[in-house]
């Protein structure tokens, strides 16, 4: 019994001696700190058009609604028609409203000014080409404003994670050059801290054209194509960031 205690207080003791030993050499142990990144320009190859459809209406919520619904159905059928759902666009409902407006006289009496109902649009679409075409085409049919683009690149995790990986061999080499001029070498990392951002430089026009304006003009016999909205989608610019320590000896 005596030997059998004897030798679990000498492992417990070496397992106490080697925890401190460890937590110490942690302590000690010196580290590298460097910050790399690296970036590259891309044109967009996905658009985001958020187009929206407003009616108002003086005396009646349901009269406002009901010239919402047939502008919008029209606005959501023609689009559909215009993308490619195959190659993942789509057109979908952002957002919708239904609200009295109010305003104040001098007295501060609130007065009923009117019904306002909006419906916000999404067109999801790879096909920029078409951008100032969908754009013509909702406005054409009675929708109202043309709320954001949004131009964006599908295979941006991809083009992160090939940015990632240059930062790393310029932090790796950045690190080396340090540790050697210290009379030391890299044993290993002791951490990274990565991020992937945009910096969009996108050109964006556009013009709303009047519900009644018409979109050619007779007299010089120009094509409709020819007033499309012109849309530049510009350069898209994607940054990788990288912070990382090393453990060296």
């Amino acid at each position: 019994m005596k030997k059998v205690l004897a030798i679990a207080l000498i492992l417990g003791l070496a397992t106490c001696y080697t925890g401190v030993t460890a937590a110490e050499s942690e302590v000690e142990r010196g580290y590298i700190s460097v910050s790399t990144n690296a970036n590259t320009e891309v044109s967009p190859d996905v658009v985001e058009i958020n187009i929206a459809v407003k009616t108002t209406d003086s005396k009646s919520m349901q009269k406002a609604t009901v010239e919402n619904k047939e502008i919008s159905d029209k606005v959501y059928t023609e689009l559909k028609n215009m993308i490619n759902p195959a190659n993942g666009d789509y057109v979908k409902t952002a957002d919708y409203s239904a609200t009295p407006v109010y305003t104040y006289s001098s007295n501060g009496k609130k007065n009923l000014d009117k019904y306002e109902v909006s419906n916000s649009i999404i067109v999801h679409t790879k096909s920029i080409e078409k951008t100032g075409s969908i754009i013509d085409k909702a406005i054409s049919l009675g929708a109202t404003n043309v709320n954001n683009l949004t131009f964006s690149v599908a295979d941006y995790e991809k083009q992160c994670n090939d940015l990632l990986e240059i930062a790393a061999k310029k932090a790796k080499t950045r690190a080396d050059i340090l540790a050697k001029a210290s009379s030391t070498y890299i044993t290993g990392v002791k951490s990274m801290n990565v991020s992937c951002s945009t910096n969009t430089n996108n050109i964006v026009q556009y013009r709303l054209y009047a519900k009644n304006m018409a979109v050619s003009d007779s007299s010089a016999g120009a094509a409709p194509e020819a007033y499309n909205t012109p849309i530049q989608g510009g350069i898209i610019k994607i940054y990788a960031n990288l912070n990382a320590n090393y453990f060296v000896k």
